[in-house]
């Protein structure tokens, strides 16, 4: 979904969204400021790269954090929650992942990623991604428009 039509969905939705990025770094903020008259929608949000302020701006639990890690669905559905707190916005879309060239390990390779969006009525998913793009830029190109792609969902449904 292109960031145009998600800029179409939730103004005529009258709704706004921010975002916490971890290795993603800022890449699905930029993305939305793309759309002209973002800022009607899109306040913006939270570069979250490290755990500790995982736990001291998005309020994630220390004991989440321990015991489901920093790549998991609860810490993306952790992470999209506590920017919605943080922001005060209707939805919050989150990334946390793998994006290489290293750091890959079993059950974790390189490109995997979970994506979360949180919302009104309790609204809490999270999706696990494969990337392929074979580069580190390209993962997290690849994440970002899967954060896209999930919204973009949603607001189309909703």
């Amino acid at each position: 979904m292109e960031v145009q039509e998600i800029a179409d969905l939730i103004v005529a939705q009258e709704k706004t969204v921010s975002v916490a990025e971890a290795d993603t770094c800022g890449l699905i903020g930029y993305m939305f400021s793309t759309a002209p008259g973002s800022s009607r929608w899109f306040p913006g949000g939270v570069i979250a790269y490290t755990g500790g302020l995982k736990q001291s701006i998005l309020g994630v639990s220390d004991e989440l954090y321990e015991t489901k890690g920093s790549v998991s669905p609860d810490m993306a559905i952790a992470m999209a929650r506590g920017v919605v707190n943080v922001t005060g916005t209707d939805y919050g879309v989150s990334v946390t992942g793998v994006a290489g060239p290293t750091g890959g390990r079993s059950g974790l390779p390189i490109g995997t990623f979970y994506i979360g969006l949180a919302g009104p009525d309790e609204l809490d998913v999270a999706e696990r991604i494969q990337t392929d793009a074979g580069d580190r830029d390209g993962n997290k190109r690849q994440a970002a428009q899967a954060v896209i792609n999930l919204l973009g969902k949603h607001l189309s449904e909703a």
